[in-house]
């Protein structure tokens, strides 16, 4: 199979985790919409909670009834990608611009399913340049206090700001993220606890100690790992 179809594997057997009644997060990106169509397409009485506005477009023009975060019973399942898969179900996620939302929808969920392609899976998260949303008001500023926070963990990386046809990205909620090409990140702990410390950083796309289970699409079929 090749990387889209390892997505779609994926998304189809997250799909067939979710039962009527239950309340959903919704994921964001590549790999999180094929679930949401696999979910749809099951036509089951749920109620879908999206982790961005892109998501919860598609879910509903594919008919799934939405909610609120908050506003519901509680979330019974997230379904999420994510962009580096490592030791322990460690995640880098953010590629998509929406770890805020998503990381609230996941710390509300009862049980938070990650679902890849088999290339995500690494031994080691920081390939995959590290997500940092922060607030606009005074962000450069804000970069350098970010860059004092990575150096502390002996990473001398400058984050970049990121920009999509000249402008700079903006979030849902209006932040803008800068992207850390770490290289390697030896402990996601201490780093998300660094970069959590800056002031003006909203949160990052460390994903630590929130996944229950990875459903990874492979060329012999759909992996299942625990942490």
């Amino acid at each position: 199979m090749d990387a889209d179809a390892q997505k779609r594997a994926a998304g189809e057997a997250a799909a067939a985790l979710v039962e009527s009644g239950m309340v959903v997060g919704l994921g964001t990106g590549s790999t999180a919409a094929w679930f949401v169509r696999a979910l749809a397409a099951r036509g089951l009485d749920i109620v879908g909670v999206p982790t961005s506005a892109a998501t919860g477009a598609l879910a509903q023009s594919l008919g799934i009834r939405l909610g609120e975060l908050g506003e519901t019973k509680g979330i019974d399942l997230t379904v999420d990608g994510a962009d580096e898969i490592g030791p322990g179900l460690s995640l880098i996620k953010g590629g998509g611009a929406a770890l805020l939302r998503e990381k609230l929808v996941w710390e509300a969920s009862a049980r938070c399913v990650v679902i890849a392609d088999a290339a995500k899976q690494v031994k080691t998260l920081g390939k995959f340049p590290l997500p940092i949303e922060v607030v606009a008001f005074g962000h450069t500023i804000t970069s350098l206090r970010i860059c004092d926070a990575l150096s502390e963990c002996d990473l001398g990386v400058a984050p970049r700001l990121r920009m999509k046809d000249g402008a700079p990205v903006r979030t849902d909620g209006g932040n803008l993220i800068y992207d850390a090409a770490c290289g390697r990140i030896e402990e996601p702990a201490a780093l998300a606890a660094a970069l959590k410390s800056v002031t003006g950083v909203v949160d990052h796309g460390l994903f630590l100690d929130l996944a229950d289970t990875a459903l990874i699409g492979a060329p012999g079929g759909v992996l299942t790992l625990e942490p």
